[in-house]
């Protein structure tokens, strides 16, 4: 059973990224989508977010090192509300700005599931970061949180990782 489908460095276009969203929409043993290299952008993302709101077995989805920026980032955290299955997402070096970093910390008032969201050389700056640490304060499920290589000033840095590792010892318990 193929549970990993590792589709980085391929390029798949808005084409792709619509047959891939429907043919995984009710796919029932993928687990891990890595889509990382693909030049995928906002269009992609809108297509992609339908399997993060219906599809009910991705537990890790992988986007690192594309084109996603803060209308992408939107269709992902407007789905992400609705997912009670993804646990690890990875955004390092797309194109999220403050705007998408904020609809991705609203989405984390609703969601409770996913633990690892990966943010790392961005366009986030410090009110969206301040945003992500004000949601922290009410969401314990979030254990790691990378937003390394944004422009973050240390105090904010700082406040996120408290609250970071206060709900790493939470899961502990």
């Amino acid at each position: 059973v193929l549970t990993t489908l590792d589709l980085g460095w391929n390029q798949i276009g808005n084409v792709g990224a619509k047959h891939l969203s429907d043919a995984l929409r009710r796919n029932t043993t993928i687990t891990t989508l890595h889509l990382g290299w693909n030049q995928a952008g906002d269009v992609d993302a809108q297509h992609l977010s339908d399997v993060i709101r219906h599809n009910t077995t991705i537990t890790t989805l992988d986007l690192r090192w594309n084109e996603i920026g803060d209308a992408g980032v939107q269709y992902l955290a407007d789905a992400l509300r609705y997912n009670t299955v993804l646990i690890t997402l990875n955004l390092q070096r797309n194109q999220i700005g403050n705007v998408g970093a904020q609809h991705l910390g609203d989405a984390l008032q609703h969601n409770m599931i996913l633990a690892t969201l990966d943010l790392a050389n961005n366009k986030i700056e410090n009110v969206a970061a301040q945003h992500l640490s004000d949601i922290l304060e009410h969401n314990t499920t979030l254990i790691t949180l990378n937003l390394e290589e944004n422009q973050l000033d240390e105090d904010v840095e700082h406040r996120i990782n408290e609250l970071i590792e206060r709900n790493q010892r939470l899961k502990k318990t």
